[in-house]
């Protein structure tokens, strides 16, 4: 009976904690927090980089910490392992900087030169061992060495960009607007709206300059265009470029370096007359959707469906309100289920909840402020 009665006992407490474990682990599902960096221009007084909780069950958001005297730090990048951060400050001298991040805060660790006129986005290569920033005003391209405990080089390799193209008032020089390396890292490519050009620079970090100037191709947009940002689809086959000028995306197909037309479409209705200023562009992570943002006149998201060849339905192209003003860069989670924007001119974040089957976006309610928001990165 003794015997029975111990056994009895060990069985109702391996029960009692294997339901402790249980519960412990479902109160993790449910409540799931990401973190949320929000880079911004300091002019109106952002403290420069925002670091925010962000539950994905509510899509509610809460601050945590923030830069102090960061300038215009208006585009980040995260490394894989979220020790470190990265951001290009936006200046006549243009600088970029490098942060450790731990305990949710950022700690400056060191800043270097871009040697090019305010800086506006920079990658992270997939081995983490090499740095690319785009100098918008400066029309260049700089690349540095990243060191294991988050360092920086001085610049490396820089490529100025010569030329211009038919809007005397927006493309008199070159302006290089992004940095953006293929899926598998084996190119570069930098969207030129002063030019008109996408150019794709073969990249190895096996050469002491990583990037093949003299093996490089180009796509050529519409005179006056403007191309800006680009978005890859997840297997690396086709590549979306926002066209800022214009207010279009050109589709192209994407093998080994070598870029074909496919398509071009508007991402505003037939009958629009104000100013375009499409912005940033991304694709939904399962690849079925495509979104961009509209400033200008227009301030709002549209969205695409993406067909079997890569080409976009523009028959059932939907625009989304952005409750505010000059949408620029926007982010999507990792899971597909959130879209955040960032309103520069209305200082706010406008936090969607996203329909996976359909594309559509439904406003939640859910509102962060921050002064002057540029870039989200999410994680």
């Amino acid at each position: 009976m003794k015997l029975n009665f111990f056994v009895l006992i060990i069985v109702l407490l391996s029960i009692q904690a294997n339901a402790q474990v249980k519960t412990q682990t479902q109160t993790q599902v449910q409540k799931p927090i990401a973190n949320l960096l929000v880079g911004t221009y300091t002019q109106k007084g952002s403290k420069g980089i925002y670091v925010f909780n962000f539950d994905t069950v509510t899509g509610k958001a809460i601050e945590l910490s923030h830069t102090d005297s960061s300038a215009n730090p208006e585009f980040l990048a995260i490394t894989k392992d979220k020790r470190f951060v990265y951001a290009v400050n936006e200046t006549k001298d243009g600088m970029v900087s490098a942060f450790s991040f731990k305990d949710n805060k950022l700690n400056l660790l060191i800043q270097k030169t871009t040697k090019g006129e305010d800086p506006c986005y920079l990658s992270i290569s997939p081995d983490e061992h090499t740095i690319f920033v785009a100098n918008y005003n400066g029309g260049s391209i700089t690349q540095y060495h990243r060191f294991a405990d988050g360092l920086l080089s001085n610049p490396q390799q820089f490529i100025q960009h010569v030329g211009k193209s038919v809007n005397e008032k927006r493309q008199d020089k070159p302006h290089v607007h992004g940095a953006f390396l293929s899926p598998k890292g084996d190119y570069l490519l930098t969207p030129d709206l002063g030019m008109d050009q996408v150019t794709i620079y073969p990249f190895s970090n096996s050469t002491s300059l990583p990037l093949d100037v003299n093996k490089a191709t180009v796509i050529n947009s519409k005179p006056g265009s403007g191309p800006r940002h680009l978005a890859f689809t997840p297997n690396g086959k086709y590549i979306y470029v926002a066209e800022e000028l214009s207010g279009s995306i050109s589709v192209y197909k994407f093998n080994k370096g070598q870029a074909t037309f496919l398509q071009t479409v508007f991402t505003h209705v037939a009958n629009y007359k104000g100013v375009p200023g499409t912005g940033d562009i991304h694709v939904s992570p399962d690849g079925k959707f495509v979104y961009v943002s509209n400033r200008g006149d227009e301030n709002n998201i549209a969205k695409f469906p993406i067909l079997s060849t890569g080409k976009l339905n523009d028959k059932q192209m939907q625009l989304f309100s952005t409750i505010g003003k000059r949408p620029r860069n926007f982010t999507i989670s990792q899971d597909g289920n959130w879209l955040l924007v960032a309103n520069q001119d209305t200082d706010n974040i406008i936090v969607f909840k996203v329909n996976k089957e359909t594309g559509d976006l439904t406003n939640t309610g859910n509102t962060i402020k921050v002064s002057m928001p540029v870039c989200l990165v999410m994680f």
